[in-house]
């Protein structure tokens, strides 16, 4: 797929005022600091799209982004981040819930996954309770450049067992690096076929 316009439309905490769903949409998320805006800025080669903030939990909005007039990008809060407050977590988890559980228009949702750490309760639950409300999702390994090859092969061989001890089969993933551009064709053609099947089926 070529990028030829990347937009920002517009930040929300209102789930009924998101965009009007009539274009396929794909959801960006993971733990605080794991890359996302990076990511994000990396697959649509606009350095200064989403905002990458050195202090972590910055997201605090639903960002909408639409992408060759055709479809949307979306930048979800992360999650995880201890300095806010529980009410302020508690908040941000029913904005999630009901944006992600409620958007009809939402094909699927990127989980961002940090290739150099172990697999963590919270990235684990969250993927579980995506399967578990049925809704579409792929894992992205960011940060893949901070490893050697061995290193990179060896963690998410880990994370894969991890994951079939509750997994009948693995979902789709792919390894990334926002640094070395890896995994961008990975998912915008993921994507691309998504929206392909979309259309032929709407």
């Amino acid at each position: 797929m070529l990028i030829k316009t990347a937009q920002y439309l517009q930040s929300n905490t209102d789930v009924n005022k998101l965009p009007k769903a009539d274009k396929p949409e794909y959801a960006f998320i993971g733990r605080s600091n794991v890359g996302k805006s990076s990511l994000i800025n990396m697959l649509t080669g606009n350095s200064k799209l989403a905002k990458v903030s050195a202090t972590p939990g910055k997201t605090i909005t639903i960002n909408h982004f639409i992408i060759n007039n055709e479809w949307y990008l979306v930048d979800l809060p992360g999650y995880g981040f201890a300095k806010r407050s529980q009410k302020e977590r508690d908040k941000w988890k029913q904005m999630l819930d009901a944006y992600i559980l409620g958007r009809s228009n939402l094909m699927t949702t990127f989980v961002l996954v940090d290739s150099r750490i172990k697999p963590q309760k919270i990235d684990l639950d969250f993927i579980s309770s995506l399967g578990e409300n049925q809704v579409p999702f792929v894992i992205v390994f960011t940060k893949a450049d901070k490893l050697g090859s061995t290193q990179l092969s060896a963690n998410i061989a880990v994370y894969k067992k991890e994951l079939l001890k509750e997994w009948e089969e693995l979902p789709t993933m792919i390894v990334t690096s926002s640094e070395r551009r890896t995994g961008r064709d990975d998912i915008l053609n993921y994507i691309e076929n998504c929206n392909l099947t979309d259309s032929q089926t709407s």
